[in-house]
């Protein structure tokens, strides 16, 4: 049995949240997701006071960082948390999603009193939506998101845990 590149889950360190700005450029359509083509999410990653305690990095048995995800509760609906996550570029397209979002569960479910976790993934994003429908995520709605200097389509998904 292949063992888990998904080993070590802790507050995100500086150098980390820099590597993920500056470094981590996704290709073709995905990058979308380059932090630096949205200034709102390039600052709050790099700024420890803007990121407060929400941001974690994942990191493998050599101590690299293979991916990150945040948590964001929602203040009206106290049992539910907004996830927003992000693989290592060279990660990405290798079958990890799955994986990925099983990781990020069982870390809600040991460390919170969540029972709903919702994320939004931009519409273009099929492989994302698959992963996530596959790990028993429903559609409830779409949203129209001002992001990388224009509106873009997001789809709220979300699944009790």
């Amino acid at each position: 049995m292949n063992k888990s590149i998904f080993q070590k889950i802790s507050l995100l360190s500086q150098k980390n949240a820099m590597i993920i700005a500056d470094e981590w450029h996704y290709s073709g359509q995905y990058a979308f997701y380059d932090m630096k083509n949205d200034q709102e999410d390039y600052d709050e990653i790099i700024s420890p006071e803007l990121r407060k305690n929400n941001y974690f990095q994942v990191l493998d048995t050599d101590d690299n960082l293979v991916a990150f995800f945040c948590l964001d509760q929602n203040d009206q609906r106290e049992e539910q948390v907004e996830i927003g996550l992000g693989l290592a570029p060279k990660l990405t397209g290798h079958g990890l999603g799955s994986e990925f979002i099983t990781v990020i569960e069982n870390f809600v479910k040991n460390n919170y009193d969540y029972k709903v976790i919702v994320l939004s993934v931009a519409d273009f994003n099929l492989r994302a939506i698959k992963v996530y429908q596959r790990a028993g995520y429903v559609k409830r709605n779409t949203e129209m998101v001002h992001s990388n200097g224009g509106i873009y389509k997001f789809d709220i998904m979300s699944k009790k845990i």
